[in-house]
């Protein structure tokens, strides 16, 4: 079972709606009794990093999802779910991540801000991830900040928007995906599966 964690910042329908079509049980959590009987998490995420970070504390998420990062569990994090994995992000230094990852989130100093609609992405390494997805496959972004990890070996694809910047990070079970696989078509929805069944 996959659990779509809601904590209003994620487009949860999308994203719920993509792995229907997939034929993949989810359940959309509200709350924290809703993670039981789950083997994988989904992070969505669309706005703001400090109303995120204190949405999740709030509802409950916060530590539960820390200790199961933490416990290398099956993880994707999808836009700003995946920059919740990082220490900070210049959006709010106040509020710190789940600091799974050294680095912290940036903000595009040039081009129109945020950054809207397709780009491609740039493979770095090998992953299940990616199976069966070629390099310069393009996906659905919105986003105003990047993040900039220290470890290098986590970015599995960089894109470019005025530039380079990781879009897929990954270190044994966690993975961060910057763009939306939920509103990229047939090659997000072979992202969703190969993440499901290869990952």
């Amino acid at each position: 079972m996959i659990a779509i964690i809601d904590y209003g910042a994620g487009n949860l329908h999308s994203v719920k709606k993509a792995f229907n079509f997939l034929k993949k049980e989810t359940i959309v959590a509200t709350e924290p009794k809703d993670l039981k009987e789950i083997n994988k998490i989904v992070l969505p995420g669309v706005g703001a990093f400090e109303a995120a970070i204190n949405k999740l504390k709030e509802n409950g998420f916060y530590e539960i999802i820390k200790n199961w990062l933490i416990n290398n569990r099956p993880f994707l994090g999808i836009c700003l779910g995946m920059q919740l994995l990082f220490e900070e992000s210049m959006e709010s230094k106040e509020s710190k991540g789940f600091g799974i990852f050294k680095g912290k989130c940036l903000k595009f100093e040039k081009g129109k801000v945020p950054q809207i609609g397709w780009n491609e992405i740039e493979i770095k390494k090998n992953s299940p991830l990616l199976t069966g997805i070629k390099n310069k496959t393009y996906f659905y972004f919105l986003h105003s900040y990047f993040v900039e990890p220290i470890d290098s070996e986590i970015i599995v694809a960089t894109t470019n928007y005025y530039k380079n910047y990781p879009s897929i990070i990954e270190k044994g079970n966690i993975i961060g995906v910057q763009f939306h696989p939920e509103k990229s078509g047939e090659m997000g929805l072979k992202l969703l599966r190969n993440w499901v069944e290869k990952c």
